[in-house]
């Protein structure tokens, strides 16, 4: 069986990027207090700066720790993390400067990233906040202290590094997250897909159950008739053709009844273990028998020994399809082959028909598209769907000799299904 991959929700994954953002925040913060400190160019409370930065780290490693539980993280709860943020920046700015400090237009980056990721509610409340501390430090900050010879060079070097700060903040997070949107809306289409090729399956299934339960019946009929007419007619000739008659029948309701006794397998997963080699032989004698009319050269490429499989009732009807393609492109010198390497079980199929035009390659494979002017173009489509499902994809390609290559991959892992 195989494990169901664990996607990361939208929110717990822009919560990391917020860690992220919050440590190199805290990091460049620590650094250029450290160096005010060291440098003595400027007298602050750095107790006080240093107790906020406490808090700045302890919410960080909180919010690590937090990541790690099973809780879906909410916009409730991302929001105020960004809050936290505001009040934590409004703080430092308090300590150091109020609206003179060049770092006060660091105030854009939570404000950028509740746009980027929050309904507009949520940013307009973060926005207010934002706003009510930016008011507030203009009538209550603790100013700096600091020599009039440096504040002018201080205070652009300040403005450059608070704008290069934010900017790749902005930009790293702003990248990160379209990327995670672009991710999401691929596995919505793929879902999408997914389930629409489902409900097509489905149809498509009740369909055949039906034309089995309705087909019984004729042929059991036509067997009779055939029985009769061989015993009422001699002749040679025609005792030939109703005996090539009678198999076609014979055929078809082995057919049905294999059809029946593979849903009963698989209703009790009763799935019969057997080599790669004997499964693709198999299918290929009773493809055979169908198509009497087709060559072929049959070939086992593979190294060492054949990996065993259990590969269920429609993986073998998607081989089969397959290879009735290839014979209505061109019943002549098919070239089947089957290798295996660590990874892949590969069965190729190589025609010498037309091959497959450009124009409409993307088109094949899906549901009532055919080429070959009869025929509901379902063939292709059931294979790829079974063979998808099972972890594996049917590729065609055009040959570079003529006719069209089909290469059906199958998982190593289905071996240990």
């Amino acid at each position: 069986m195989y494990a169901p991959v664990q996607l990361l929700s939208a929110s717990r994954l822009n919560l990391r990027l917020l860690v992220l953002i919050r440590i190199l925040v805290l990091a460049s913060q620590a650094g250029s207090v450290g160096l005010a400190y060291a440098s003595q160019l400027m007298t602050l409370p750095w107790l006080a700066i240093g107790m906020t930065l406490a808090v700045s780290a302890v919410l960080c490693m909180a919010s690590a720790i937090r990541l790690q539980g099973p809780w879906p993280v909410t916009e409730v709860e991302y929001s105020i993390h960004l809050a936290f943020d505001l009040i934590i920046h409004s703080l430092l700015l308090y300590f150091t400067g109020g609206p003179t400090n060049p770092f006060v237009s660091f105030y854009l980056v939570p404000l950028t990233i509740a746009a980027a990721t929050l309904p507009w509610l949520y940013t307009f409340v973060l926005s207010g906040l934002a706003l009510g501390s930016y008011t507030l430090l203009l009538m209550w900050y603790d100013p700096l202290d600091i020599n009039p010879v440096y504040q002018a060079t201080l205070q652009i070097y300040g403005m450059w590094l608070s704008f290069a700060l934010a900017a790749v903040l902005i930009t790293f997070f702003v990248a990160r997250m379209a990327e995670e949107l672009r991710r999401q809306e691929q596995r919505q289409a793929d879902r999408r897909e997914e389930s629409l090729r489902d409900q097509q399956l489905l149809a498509v299934a009740a369909q055949a159950a039906g034309a089995a339960h309705e087909l019984s019946t004729p042929l059991s009929t036509m067997s009779v008739l055939l029985n009769e007419l061989r015993q009422d007619w001699p002749d040679p000739r025609l005792q030939e053709d109703l005996a090539l008659l009678q198999s076609q029948v014979r055929l078809c309701k082995e057919t049905l009844q294999q059809l029946v006794r593979a849903a009963e397998a698989e209703r009790r997963q009763a799935i019969q273990e057997q080599t790669a080699r004997e499964w693709v032989e198999a299918v290929v004698n009773r493809w055979h028998l169908m198509r009497p009319e087709a060559t072929y050269s049959y070939q086992c490429e593979g190294i060492g020994s054949p990996p065993r499989l259990m590969p269920p009732a429609d993986l073998s009807q998607a081989l089969m399809n397959v290879l009735n393609n290839a014979t209505d492109a061109c019943p002549e010198n098919l070239d089947i082959r089957l290798g295996w390497d660590a990874q892949w079980v590969r069965v190729t199929i190589r025609d010498h028909g037309p091959g497959v035009p450009l124009a409409i390659a993307e088109q094949i494979g899906k549901p009532f598209f055919t080429t070959k002017g009869k025929g509901f173009g379902l063939g292709l489509f059931l294979s790829q769907a079974s063979v998808n499902r099972a972890g594996g994809a049917v590729k065609l390609y055009n040959h570079e000799d003529g006719g069209t290559l089909t290469e059906l991959c199958l998982p190593y892992e289905l071996t240990r299904a």
